[in-house]
């Protein structure tokens, strides 16, 4: 695997959403910029942090462009089970007597 984020590994890059994707990438390049005005100052502590968000950057804008192609496939989204809450219930009770009444309407006439 070439130099960059364990994170940030294409394997795990094909399972985000492309919502996350971007907020990885907004991540990174605000990562970037940070790591540029330390550069400039002689404050950065790792000079090759530099190369590994650069590439990070890289390999996510190369994973939403094959998506846009059609190269790489899009993850499904994950459906999470719906809870029956309690405010169905209490819906699905106050519908029935409002039926009732024009039931009764129509009998009497």
């Amino acid at each position: 695997m070439a130099i960059g984020t364990k994170e940030l590994a294409t394997t795990e890059l094909d399972n985000f959403e492309d919502g996350r994707l971007v907020e990885e990438l907004k991540k990174a390049k605000e990562e970037l910029f940070n790591l540029r005005f330390q550069a400039v100052t002689n404050q950065v502590e790792e000079r090759g942090r530099i190369r590994q968000v650069k590439r990070d950057i890289a390999r996510i804008y190369t994973v939403i462009r094959e998506r846009e192609l059609g190269i790489r496939a899009t993850p499904a989204p994950v459906e999470k089970p719906a809870k029956k809450s309690k405010a169905t219930k209490a819906s699905k009770k106050a519908e029935a007597p409002a039926a009732a009444p024009e039931a009764e309407n129509e009998e009497t006439k």
